[in-house]
């Protein structure tokens, strides 16, 4: 088993919106009632004694331990708090359980608030958590059961709210797209299933997935801490993968009976490109924690996975969309532990295929029909290269020249026959700037320094 994932994951670094009606619904304002059905409120419940939390009780007492053997001394109530539990129904009787077993002693408190009683780990039980982690170094939040997981996720993906043309057209309004390309975008959010995105390099294929994942996908997506299946941890949660919404610290003041193991987070994006292999698609374990690190499809549940220059992966197409027939066809993966035990974990995530490459040299007419949407991301027309000029120049705080647009066109497309890119404004811009910079003169959108750029961007071989 691989040590650590390979995979890229990041987040997109685009705002989200919040001028649009469907923004604002998701953004977290409101309480979770609100936003949640009843039966997934139920699910959220906080558990409220050791059986509830559908845990082990031993596996608790353990991890309870090897956190009083990291912070040397703790209030009852921290200890809570570490394991995001209720303290008087699990927490109490845990230490409860250790001291009778002489691993921890009360060493402090006060008579009338049992939660600020302060433990310290024994010799007996400092003995018995190196013991324990030699064999798992996880020491954290309480994890969830794989069962529970399950539950919560298919109850979240009915729970999903569906965009209308407004958002869509308020959301992707940084891109210029045509009325086409936006309508069929919607429908396919909508499926929550697959889009493949394909076309000539250059000409947004990325930003818009982007765009889509931080702009029209759903926030408040409730994402645990770790899994616990078959005696087994799973890491889940991911900093870089799972934004929360606010922080932390005031969901959990603001939690209410709700259970905090649980964080309410904007929709998660993954982003994977040419260094994907087949490893990186199955638990990573470490075998200096001792427990799993989740895969990324596993992390990307309730938002947007993106496999980003499709068919330049160091594995062949072919092995890679063999991986994902069932998850695409069934939304249902299957991870497999180290010791050979296979189990299945929901696949409620939007995946995205984009590339630049011919589709027909990729994938076959099967895969192709289990891809419901299919967008053809073709090079701008004139209009909207004009457009993409004129807002690119506004981003920059550059007054937009149209004698110096036109002198750009005959000289660099027309007369050259090169093809328009939705990148090239940005792009020819930017080393505008840059030679204006170096220059000491302010960036302006001259014919001089546009034929500079012009010639550094515009190569032999491009």
């Amino acid at each position: 088993m691989r040590e650590t994932p390979r995979v890229r994951l990041k987040l997109n670094d685009l705002p989200r919106t919040k001028s649009n009606a469907y923004a604002l619904r998701v953004e977290g304002q409101e309480s979770y009632a609100e936003v949640f059905s009843p039966a997934l409120m139920v699910q959220l419940q906080e558990p409220r004694t050791v059986e509830a939390t559908g845990i082990p009780q031993e596996f608790l007492a353990n991890l309870v331990l090897k956190i009083l053997y990291f912070q040397g001394t703790s209030k009852g109530w921290q200890v809570a708090q570490i394991l995001r539990l209720n303290f008087s129904g699990v927490v109490e009787p845990l230490l409860q359980q250790l001291r009778l077993q002489h691993h921890v002693q009360v060493i402090g408190g006060n008579n009338l608030n049992r939660a600020s009683y302060r433990y310290s780990i024994t010799d007996k039980g400092a003995q018995r958590a190196r013991e324990l982690l030699e064999r798992n170094r996880y020491v954290g939040p309480c994890p969830v059961t794989l069962h529970h997981y399950i539950d919560v996720v298919k109850l979240q993906a009915k729970n999903r709210s569906l965009v209308k043309e407004s958002d869509v057209q308020v959301a992707l309004q940084n891109l210029v797209l045509s009325e086409d390309v936006l309508d069929r975008i919607g429908p396919a959010v909508n499926s929550f299933r697959s889009l493949f995105l394909y076309g000539p390099p250059g000409n947004g294929k990325t930003s818009m997935a982007r765009a889509i994942a931080t702009r029209l996908l759903m926030s408040g997506i409730m994402i645990p801490h770790a899994l616990y299946e078959g005696g087994q941890i799973i890491k889940l949660f991911d900093a870089e993968v799972h934004p929360v919404m606010g922080s932390e610290e005031e969901q959990l003041a603001e939690a209410n009976g709700l259970d905090k193991r649980w964080v309410r987070c904007h929709a998660p994006v993954v982003i994977t490109g040419g260094e994907l292999t087949l490893r990186d698609l199955d638990l990573a374990w470490s075998d200096t924690n001792r427990y799993y690190e989740a895969p990324f499809q596993l992390k990307a549940n309730g938002g947007m996975l993106l496999v980003d220059d499709f068919g330049r992966q160091q594995i062949s197409p072919k092995d890679l969309l063999n991986r994902w027939i069932v998850p695409l066809e069934e939304r249902v993966d299957f991870l497999t532990f180290h010791t050979g035990k296979k189990f299945a974990v929901p696949f409620e995530t939007f995946i995205i295929f984009s590339t630049n490459i011919d589709p027909e040299s990729l994938v076959d007419e099967a895969f192709l029909r289990r891809i419901r949407h299919k967008l053809n991301v073709a090079n701008p027309t004139e209009k909207q290269f004009y457009r993409i000029f004129v807002n690119a120049c506004h981003e920059r705080g550059i007054a937009f020249d149209t004698s110096t647009f036109i002198h750009l066109i005959r000289n660099y497309y027309l007369d050259a026959g090169r093809s328009l890119k939705a990148c090239h404004p940005r792009d020819l811009l930017d080393q505008v700037i840059d030679f204006a910079t170096y220059r000491g003169v302010t960036p302006t959108m001259s014919v001089e320094l546009m034929d500079v750029a012009a010639r550094s961007y515009f190569t032999d071989i491009y």
